[in-house]
């Protein structure tokens, strides 16, 4: 689980922000919003993080930065000539040309890590990562020299490494790759690392966002019981989807040598796919009928494809839900309102939290109306960005608010429509001044 996420210098983000997932002292909802990790059980992390602000103030911005730490990770690149794609703050002369950094908290199979990195376009400057067991400990530095561009990697006291699989890792960290992503190259053994990378690849999920169709992600999980049908036919049940069965049909179709080509270039396909397309010249495919029954208990039938967008949304998230209740996973969604009615959004948010235990989910969101039912959320699950006069994206929690804004007996909901808690959109009239022709 995450306990702090920094940025600082990406995209509309200027100055360092942070994002923590650390409970308060407070109890309130503490069964359902709290995980407690650690070798000592003795850290309390939340299981979600809302962000609210106006369009353009940099909610999707925090999420696509840890999209991006993600991605220098565990997909580190293959030519040092290849530069990372993403723009620094470019409303300030002096940042254009500064670097970016990135810092993590997270716990790994009950041990806390945190992992700080500098990069440019070109290459990662500095790289550190300590774990604490209980105390903190350096696991590695690396420097990297500009000039020559090549990277130097110090290990830790406590970090056992001979020097020949240094030098192999040195080797394979190139100026623009992450030591754990020349972990990924090299064959040794380091628990540390390998925690690190499993946390990375395997825990914290690839951004979501509303155009992103999960369909495929899910469905393929459903066949080989990564999903639990039963599950997700539950949760659909439960949404009031009448949905009593879910039927998945796999089968092949013919297609010419041209249409493979075609299909080779422009999708991003694994190459062993391609390759028994081109030798069976048959393309496989995958049906999904759900099976609907109302009161006479007759089975209608409909593809997933004449499904409203809010049936095949939510089906995609019950899949989500059933991953997050069983296995510990990180899921990071950008407008997590999308397709969905409100009410459908709440009971999405409190089936995770009911059930889940060791996951986070992390979401923007402009579904403000949350806010007005205090009984069902904590005040340090909330978050808002806000553009400052600048242009930089400033990221703060609700509990940075004082009692003289925010009461326990006040409306939350109330004070964010109002402007008290600021990012909102200031809006002007709705007037348009124009010149009429003669």
């Amino acid at each position: 689980m995450i306990v702090n996420f920094a940025i600082q210098n990406f995209r509309s983000i200027k100055d360092r922000v942070h994002l923590s997932f650390e409970a308060t002292k407070s109890d309130d909802l503490e069964e359902y919003y709290v995980n407690r990790v650690g070798s000592e059980k003795n850290i309390r992390l939340l299981k979600l993080g809302l962000i609210y602000g106006a369009n353009a103030s940099g909610k999707t911005t925090v999420l696509e930065a840890l999209d991006f730490l993600r991605d220098i990770v565990i997909d580190p690149f293959e030519k040092k000539t290849e530069q990372f794609k993403y723009k620094t703050f470019l409303f300030d002369s002096n940042t254009v040309n500064e670097n970016t950094l990135f810092s993590i908290e997270f716990v790994q199979n009950g041990i806390k890590y945190l992992y700080d990195v500098e990069l440019n376009k070109s290459a990662i400057i500095n790289e550190k990562m300590y774990f604490y067991n209980p105390n903190k400990a350096l696991v590695f530095e690396r420097v990297t020299d500009e000039s020559k561009q090549l990277a130097k990697i110090q290990f830790g006291s406590k970090i056992k490494i001979n020097k020949e699989y240094k030098s192999i890792l040195e080797a394979n960290t190139l100026w623009n790759n992450s030591v754990l992503g020349g972990y990924l190259k090299t064959n040794f053994e380091s628990k540390e690392l390998k925690e690190t990378t499993d946390w990375f690849e395997n825990k914290l999920k690839p951004l979501i966002k509303p155009q992103t169709d999960l369909f495929t992600y899910v469905s393929e999980r459903l066949e080989n019981e990564e999903i639990d049908k039963k599950n997700v036919i539950s949760l659909l049940k439960k949404a009031d989807f009448n949905i009593s069965d879910i039927i998945i049909k796999k089968g092949s179709k013919e297609i010419s040598s041209e249409l493979i080509e075609v299909i080779s270039k422009s999708v991003s396909i694994p190459d062993e796919v391609i390759s028994e397309m081109k030798q069976t010249k048959t393309v496989s495919g995958r049906e999904i009928q759900f099976q609907h029954t109302f009161k006479d208990n007759k089975p209608y039938f409909l593809p997933y494809m004449s499904e409203s967008a809010g049936t095949q949304r939510y089906y995609q998230f019950s899949g989500l839900i059933d991953l997050m209740i069983r296995s510990e996973s990180i899921f990071t969604i950008d407008e997590l309102e999308s397709s969905l009615h409100p009410d459908l959004f709440k009971h999405f948010l409190l089936t995770f939290l009911v059930n889940s235990n060791n996951s986070q989910l992390i979401a923007s969101t402009h579904h403000r109306e949350l806010l007005m039912e205090k009984d069902i959320f904590r005040n340090d699950v909330i978050w808002f960005t806000e553009k400052n006069e600048d242009g930089s994206s400033d990221l703060f929690s609700l509990v940075d608010f004082d009692s003289s804004v925010v009461r326990n007996t006040s409306s939350v909901y109330n004070a964010y429509k109002i402007g008290k808690l600021g990012a909102a959109p200031n809006l002007n009239d709705y007037y348009i001044e124009y010149e009429k022709k003669s």
